[in-house]
């Protein structure tokens, strides 16, 4: 099987062919598919297997193919990526940018522990798809500069680690707060 007869829209196509990604692994090629029909997924894989591409690739499929801001609006954040380190969100947010290099969405990473005003710049000006760790997301929602009113992709990434590291009140509050019509994707590694 290859990325091509998932049925991806060309331009992502593209930007994986730059990546030299050809066959999707196994969690992408069942996982694809899934969230492309809009079913929720549960999905386990282990660490480097490609769980990040199977969400981001099909979520900027629908984004790309259903764009749900209006021309002269500014961008409202739609997918929401919850992530239990840093390290973890910055790279999933580089995953974004690269799969979605040549389509019009626009993803943003926030975490703590560094100065909180260039990520408020950022979502001031419009982000589809937010990439976020627990804490930093509440303190910006709390200070109202984030709304997860619009959120139709929420993904809850490493949902094993976030367990582990006593996130659960966190992501409670956080789900308390989304749609209730929305996709739901959780990935883990055991």
């Amino acid at each position: 099987m290859t990325f091509k007869e998932l049925n991806l829209i060309p331009s992502i196509i593209d930007a994986l062919e730059d990546e030299n990604y050809i066959e999707p692994t196994a969690i992408q090629a069942k996982a694809i598919p899934e969230v492309l029909k809009g079913h929720d997924v549960l999905a386990s894989a282990q660490t480097g297997t490609g769980k990040t591409a199977a969400f981001a690739i099909p979520i900027l499929q629908h984004l790309t193919e259903t764009s749900h801001r209006n021309s002269k609006g500014k961008r409202k954040v739609t997918t929401l990526v919850v992530t239990p380190t840093r390290e973890l969100a910055i790279q999933i947010s580089d995953s974004f940018t690269t799969y979605g290099r040549y389509t019009n969405i626009k993803n943003t990473v926030i975490y703590g522990g560094v100065n909180q005003t260039p990520q408020k710049e950022a979502l001031r000006r419009g982000v589809d798809v937010l990439v976020a760790t627990p804490g930093r997301l509440l303190d910006l929602m709390g200070q109202g500069y984030i709304s997860l009113n619009d959120i139709r992709y929420f993904v809850l990434d490493e949902a094993d680690r976030m367990l582990d590291m006593g996130f659960i009140p966190d992501v409670k509050r956080i789900i308390a707060k989304l749609p209730q019509k929305r996709q739901s994707l959780f990935f883990s590694a055991t």
